[in-house]
């Protein structure tokens, strides 16, 4: 009977971990599912936060050489650059103060430096250079190959690697606008026209610096930094710029002075950062494309300057690539960003 007993015990005992196996079996299954969707729903609201955020950047940078031209009206091109840059860092150097931002640390200053250089200094000066002999029409159509060169730059500095349909649109729509400007310039490439593709040079890899500045830091703070960095060399060559150059005050100068250093100069290159650390620096930068067209509207509404019968077709196409380029960038994996303070 104990033989019998314990066989029966032990019998039960072999068969009860078979009952057991059916309850466990849905867990492993539920957390992926239940874990899936938060991570995939914020990328398309922050995608769509960067793309507004740098299009807003676009326009106010579609105002830059109209409102240059006024400036003009009544500075000269050295000082109309050096007082929007130190009226562009007074600006920013408040706000700063205000929030009690702390100094950048030192693995910043590098970048920041480029920023300086290349956005505060070297663009404005440039193109402001070029405005003397050229239309604002006609070198906005020159930057509008301003797209493939910051993309190019922001590649060999950050090693992101675009899809080719990604770069064969961003060709298409650099043809685009160069064959625009060719014809507008009747075949030839004056002064003014090498005052602007050195232009592009300084101005893209202070935008792909930038832009990667503002993964670690809000874009805000880069163009604010930049810009009170600059302060030293910008309140001098406003002194001596002042000394040597006449002024005549006029509302528009005064107008576009302002607007070039609150407007272009910092609130412009603010949503502009601040976009591109959201989506990226190359597909950003293709939003420019339409920047020079945008130009060409505010150059015949408050400048009074011709528009070629041109502009629209030029307008589809540019469109287009960009479409394209947004498009083809989105297939790519999207970079991890990390957190701004």
């Amino acid at each position: 009977m104990r033989e019998h007993d314990s066989a029966i015990r032990l019998t039960a005992i072999a068969l009860t971990p078979t009952a057991t196996p059916p309850a466990p079996t849905p867990t492993p299954a539920s957390p992926p599912a239940s874990t899936s969707p938060p991570a995939s729903q914020p990328a398309p609201a922050s995608e769509r936060t960067g793309f507004v955020l740098a299009s807003l950047g676009v326009v106010a940078f579609s105002l830059t050489f109209p409102a240059t031209v006024w400036g003009l009206e009544s500075f000269g091109p050295w000082s109309l650059v050096a007082l929007r840059s130190v009226l562009a860092a007074l600006v920013a150097g408040t706000v700063l103060l205000a929030a009690r931002i702390p100094w950048p640390g030192r693995r910043h200053l590098g970048g920041l430096l480029v920023v300086a250089g290349g956005v505060v200094a070297g663009f404005p000066l440039l193109t402001t250079l070029a405005l003397r002999t050229t239309t604002s029409s006609h070198s906005a159509v020159v930057v509008g190959l301003l797209p493939l060169t910051t993309a190019v730059f922001s590649s060999l500095r950050t090693g992101t690697r675009p899809p080719r349909a990604f770069w064969i649109a961003a060709l298409a729509g650099a043809a685009v606008v160069l064959a625009f400007t060719v014809a507008q310039s009747g075949g030839t490439v004056s002064a003014g026209d090498l005052y602007l593709f050195g232009s592009l040079v300084v101005c893209a890899a202070g935008y792909a610096e930038g832009g990667r500045l503002a993964r670690s830091m809000p874009g805000w703070q880069v163009i604010g930094w930049a810009l009170v960095l600059s302060l030293p060399v910008t309140v001098a060559g406003s002194a001596v710029a002042l000394s040597y150059e006449p002024v005549t005050l006029t509302g528009q100068g005064i107008a576009g002075l302002v607007w070039l250093a609150a407007g272009s100069t910092f609130i412009g290159l603010y949503v502009w950062y601040r976009g591109m650390a959201e989506i990226g620096i190359p597909r950003a930068s293709q939003l420019q494309l339409a920047q020079p067209l945008l130009t060409l509207v505010w150059s015949f509404l408050l400048l009074g300057e011709e528009l070629s019968a041109a502009a629209p077709i030029a307008a589809v196409a540019v469109l287009v690539c960009i479409a394209v380029t947004q498009r083809a960038g989105t297939r790519r994996p999207r970079e991890r960003h990390a957190p701004r303070s």
